[in-house]
């Protein structure tokens, strides 16, 4: 099975790609983490993303906050599909992190997920690997009811306790 790059820009995204490394956990994906700025260590955000698809990786996922242009930068590097988390904080509380992720020039595609969506850029990267791989598919249709059981079981209690 292909493996999943994540590339936070600073530690301080590390709660945000926690729950990306939570769920691919669970769905027995693996996974590498690495910190990469794309302007404090733009040489080794660079190497990382033009090695990837060789290592072994089948998407990239790129958490960064503020200017966040980090999944650009790694897009701009590779064919691989990179999807960008945009991260709450700064001055505009993630606004501009949000517009610098998903405003990328033609050519240089990067899917973005909501502010913090750490979850969503994992189940989204599943998605991408499960087209090749039918097991995995099938633990991610497994997730959908699960998820969907869980739903109901909340709606019967709370009828129950209104």
């Amino acid at each position: 099975m292909k493996k999943i790059g994540i590339v936070m820009g600073s530690d301080s995204d590390l709660p945000v790609v926690q729950k990306a490394v939570d769920t691919l956990k669970a769905l027995d994906i693996p996974y590498e983490v690495h910190i990469y700025s794309a302007h404090r260590t733009p040489e080794e955000a660079s190497r990382f993303a033009r090695s990837a698809r060789e290592e072994g990786f089948g998407a990239l996922i790129a958490a960064a906050g503020m200017a966040a242009h980090l999944a650009g930068a790694l897009a701009a590097n590779t064919t691989l599909p990179v999807i960008g988390i945009p991260c709450k904080g700064g001055a505009m509380d993630g606004l501009d992190a949000l517009l610098s992720t998903v405003q990328m020039p033609s050519g240089i595609p990067v899917a973005t997920v909501a502010l913090n969506g750490g979850v969503n850029a994992a189940l989204l990267a599943a998605q991408i690997l499960a087209v090749e791989d039918g097991t995995l598919a099938k633990r991610l249709e497994a997730k959908r009811q699960t998820d969907a059981r869980t739903v109901l079981e909340k709606d019967a209690n709370i009828a129950s306790a209104l």
